[in-house]
């Protein structure tokens, strides 16, 4: 009977660890809220958009590692048993995180080289879009001169691709943790204190704005001053911004277009507070013969590129004749050496001939 009873009561207790596991409760232990933080702090983690959201992700071998090496590993000051004392302890305990929603389970897509291509395409349209087109005669020049850095930049790329895979995340159908590769992503995102102490701030401004008429009598007159002053900073640049457009415009309809003058050019840029107000003015003056102008001087380096192309060409013919003479004139001093010797041979056979025939 002691025996049965027995069996009943671990029977009982597996069950209730079981439903545990399968439904955990809802708010997460002050350890476990103590655990995830060490983990996001500790562990590596990447960026990336999964379901065009950015979120943080890390690598189940990693988190597990660390975690043996973490202070729950280790015994506690009175000789504490460890909460993590092997691998598969750290994967029930992160698998109870994982329940608890901390973080979930995501399937690792490679990208494929068509994908890739496809958004470098939608990019580089773009860019076309929104920069204009390039002059091809532009475009030919950066390619001549690129053409030998061309081949080591490709092969640079050939192996940055070949090491570097890029891998996109979706959602996984079994949400378990297992020690692997497996991502796993974020979704325990505790706020950071500075948040509260801002979120202070502005809660103690607006009680002290409701409390105005209660302020020292010099408090409220100073900032009293303080906001007429801000206010009629701000009237002076509304008031600036409004004449430099007219004195634009009546000048660009007097001149028809010819002068254009803007005054504080960097009024309405995104610049800073003293370059907003740095030059005084700038003036151009857009004349239909410098539009000419650039268009014959436009024409004249086309001709002089055709002129130096047929000088180069000439130059090349006579430089061919004057090699061609050169042949010729070799081939002849070599004849002319040819019979030199020839004949100073025949003298000398003459000679010892002589020389035999006296003897």
């Amino acid at each position: 009977m002691a025996s049965k009873l027995e069996k009943r009561k671990v029977s009982k207790s597996k069950k209730k660890d079981d439903a545990e596991v399968m439904h955990p409760a809802s708010k997460p232990t002050s350890e476990e809220i103590a655990i995830a933080k060490w983990i996001k702090a500790n562990v590596l983690c990447k960026k990336t958009k999964f379901l065009s959201h950015s979120v943080e992700y890390f690598t189940a071998s990693k988190a597990v590692d660390k975690l043996l090496t973490s202070p729950w590993s280790t015994a506690g000051k009175n000789k504490e048993d460890p909460l993590f004392t092997t691998r598969e302890s750290i994967v029930k305990y992160l698998d109870l995180l994982l329940r608890k929603k901390f973080f979930h389970r995501a399937r690792k897509i490679p990208v494929s080289e068509q994908e890739l291509k496809a958004r470098a395409k939608k990019k580089e349209k773009k860019k076309e879009i929104e920069s204009g087109k390039k002059d091809k005669s532009e475009a030919e020049d950066e390619k001549k001169g690129d053409d030998g850095e061309s081949s080591h930049a490709e092969e640079k790329k050939e192996k940055v691709k070949k090491e570097k895979r890029k891998i996109r995340l979706d959602m996984h159908l079994e949400q378990i943790f297992v020690d692997g590769n497996d991502a796993y992503v974020w979704i325990y995102d505790p706020i950071p204190y500075y948040y509260w102490l801002a979120g202070g701030g502005v809660v103690l401004a607006a009680v002290a704005l409701c409390l105005f008429p209660l302020w020292p009598p010099v408090v409220r007159k100073g900032v009293y001053y303080l906001s007429i002053g801000a206010a009629g900073f701000l009237m002076f640049i509304f008031g600036l911004a409004v004449l430099r457009v007219l004195v634009f415009c009546l000048l660009w309809l007097i001149s028809m277009g010819r002068h254009h003058l803007w005054i504080f050019p960097n009024l309405t840029e995104d610049v800073g507070f003293f370059a907003s107000f740095w030059p005084l003015w700038k003036y151009e003056c857009r004349d239909k013969e410098s539009s000419n102008n650039k268009s014959k001087k436009n024409n004249g380096k086309k001709k002089s590129s055709d002129d130096e192309n047929e000088d180069k060409e000439e130059e090349s013919g006579k430089e061919e004749e004057s090699s061609k003479e050169d042949a010729q004139l070799e081939n002849n001093e070599e004849a002319d050496d040819k019979s030199e010797t020839e004949s100073e041979q025949t003298g000398k056979d003459f000679e010892m001939i002589e020389k035999d025939d006296e003897q």
